[in-house]
């Protein structure tokens, strides 16, 4: 079967990422899924978001800049939808001010603005009526345990949306992912999740959830993932290891304990901005990828080229 690929966040590593234009782009492009992160507004309102803060990718300390919370960051839960409109989003920055990415195009645009999750689910619809090709979505529910702290349970709300739009059964063309393996199996036994489901594996420094994800990666912790979920969304540098003498990339095993338990394997993230080390460019890590390792599926900032390579390569056999 041909591997998918997921556009990360849209075409995020041409346009601002999350934005619709991002999203049509990556469509454009050929994607296979649309990805969309999902954190909740003060309203409850579900919105098309990576982070839970808004500091990094829009203008909001310029527009309140009394919001910002005692840590200096911008909540989006502390915000309604009606002034989240308000903002214009950008390419990411970091801590200062100056893009992560500074190959990529910096200027704000006033016209990119946030918008909600049925807003995007209607126009990937659209898109998908226009054209005759059929993307997917990918949607992430972001932090979890941190979102019930603050007052609001996304999951349930989350699985409504997709409802509306279609999005039910495990053969539709909808995946949902979670870094917290708690909230995938809750959506499984308590809310009747039928979609397919993905684990996402990260480092434990980045907290994403309460899981020991050096234990998810062992045969034991696939096992535990193997029976509540579908698919495994690690992080690409947990897929290979390098060999002592050669000091050449060769499987960590990852994949092939996953495969052997009926795991799909979509890694992430390609960004030829931002390459692992260990790889001289992208068509090297791409070979890898899906001739030694038969990943099911990559995540890219940039899909053209994850599907231009699958493409030329499906020619040559």
């Amino acid at each position: 079967m041909r591997p998918v690929v997921i556009a990360h966040r849209g075409a995020s590593g041409y346009l601002p990422e999350h934005t619709l234009p991002a999203k049509a782009l990556a469509h454009a492009q050929g994607a296979d899924y649309l990805e969309q992160d999902v954190v909740a507004t003060r309203d409850d309102e579900l919105v098309v978001l990576h982070d839970i803060h808004l500091d990094r990718i829009t203008d909001v300390a310029a527009r309140f800049p009394e919001r910002a919370r005692a840590d200096g960051r911008y909540y989006v839960r502390d915000f309604k939808l009606e002034d989240l409109r308000k903002l214009s989003v950008h390419h990411r920055q970091n801590e200062h001010g100056t893009p992560v990415y500074p190959g990529r195009s910096g200027a704000v645009t006033e016209n990119l603005r946030i918008h909600t999750l049925a807003e995007e689910l209607a126009f990937i619809a659209q898109l998908n009526e226009a054209t005759g090709r059929r993307a997917g979505v990918y949607p992430e529910i972001k932090r979890p345990a941190w979102h019930k702290q603050q007052g609001c349970d996304i999951a349930p709300q989350m699985l409504r949306v997709l409802a509306e739009f279609g999005y039910e059964n495990a053969d539709d063309k909808a995946y949902v992912q979670c870094f917290d393996a708690a909230e995938l199996k809750r959506l499984r036994e308590e809310l009747g999740c039928h979609l397919k489901l993905v684990q996402l594996i990260g480092e434990n420094s980045w907290n994403e959830s309460a899981d020991d994800f050096d234990s998810l990666r062992t045969k034991r912790g696939l096992r535990s993932i193997a029976e509540v979920a579908d698919a495994i969304g690690p992080w690409l540098q947990h897929t290979y290891k390098l060999t002592p003498k050669l000091k050449k990339p060769t499987s960590s095993g990852l994949v092939a304990n996953a495969h052997a338990l009926g795991l799909a394997v979509h890694p992430y993230t390609l960004r030829r901005d931002d390459l692992p080390s260990d790889f001289a460019n992208v068509a090297s890590l791409l070979e890898f990828l899906f001739t030694n390792l038969n990943v099911d599926g990559i995540f890219s900032d940039f899909p053209d080229i994850a599907i231009d390579f699958i493409s030329r390569g499906r020619k040559k056999r």
